[in-house]
């Protein structure tokens, strides 16, 4: 009889395995932002997504950009403690 695995278990496993995990991540990420960031900040991005453990911050608001740019540790710092993961390990600001 092989071994049993609980419905929980079956749904991580595939997840990990898919590229849902990914969207998913972007999702809850986007979820939290504006209490990641602040207000400002949230209401300025246009779009946020992960892919290869990669966050990618996009916004049209050059100054926030900039201001992004100096902040790609403490927003690496701040998604990683919100997901209460290495979820991502690298920020891009497009």
């Amino acid at each position: 009889m092989a071994d049993a695995i609980s419905l929980g278990d079956a749904v991580k496993k595939f997840l990990e395995s898919s590229r849902i995990k990914q969207q998913i991540q972007s999702l809850s990420v986007e979820d939290h932002w504006e209490k990641i960031m602040g207000k400002t900040i949230s209401n300025y991005t246009d779009k946020i997504e992960i892919r290869n453990k990669t966050l990618f911050i996009y916004t049209s608001v050059a100054p926030l950009k900039n201001e992004l740019v100096f902040q790609k540790d403490l927003i690496k710092e701040r998604v990683n403690e919100v997901m209460g993961a290495d979820t991502i390990t690298e920020v891009v600001i497009a």
